[in-house]
């Protein structure tokens, strides 16, 4: 007989991992802008747009953001797009190392379900935005490639 929790399901069908729930989403969370903060390539924007008193605020809709897309719980109905559009400097410098940093906290503190789970939600998001914001800036962007969660160790600025 299985257990129930082994089987949760978003309503698009996709499989919660069952080692997967709130606590582990607000630990990655909490873990990665922690890191990101003080990371060299992201840290000046993170730090140029949020400011340090704003920041309990902000982990938490970003914990509801990342609660919402990962375990369905539907606590954010926010536009991030506009934010993200509005910051000038956002390159893919930014996305890439982002993605990095992003695998290398969720490696560290999640199982492989969980872990591979936020990767390839991290990786569609991250696009997601950096096509959405080359449109915005009139871009060209039919030769833009997607770009990978590569481990931090591979990471190279450009």
């Amino acid at each position: 007989m299985s257990n129930p929790q082994d089987n949760r399901m978003l309503p698009t069908g996709r499989l919660i991992p069952p080692d997967l729930d709130d606590a582990m989403v607000t630990a990655v969370v909490e873990s990665f802008y922690a890191k990101a903060r003080q990371d060299d390539v992201i840290g000046p924007v993170f730090n140029r747009i949020i400011a340090p008193e704003a920041w309990p605020a902000h982990l938490k809709t970003i914990a509801d953001f990342w609660s919402s897309m990962l375990l369905g719980t539907g606590r954010y109905a926010g536009r991030p797009m506009p934010k993200h559009i509005a910051i000038p400097e956002l390159s893919d410098a930014h996305f890439a190392r982002w993605l990095a940093l992003f695998r290398e906290t969720v490696e560290d503190l999640c199982p492989p379900g969980p872990a591979a789970l936020f990767i390839e939600r991290a990786e569609v998001i991250g696009n997601n935005f950096r096509v959405r914001i080359a449109q915005y800036r009139g871009e060209d962007i039919s030769l833009m490639r997607p770009i990978r969660a590569a481990p931090p160790e591979s990471w190279r600025p450009d």
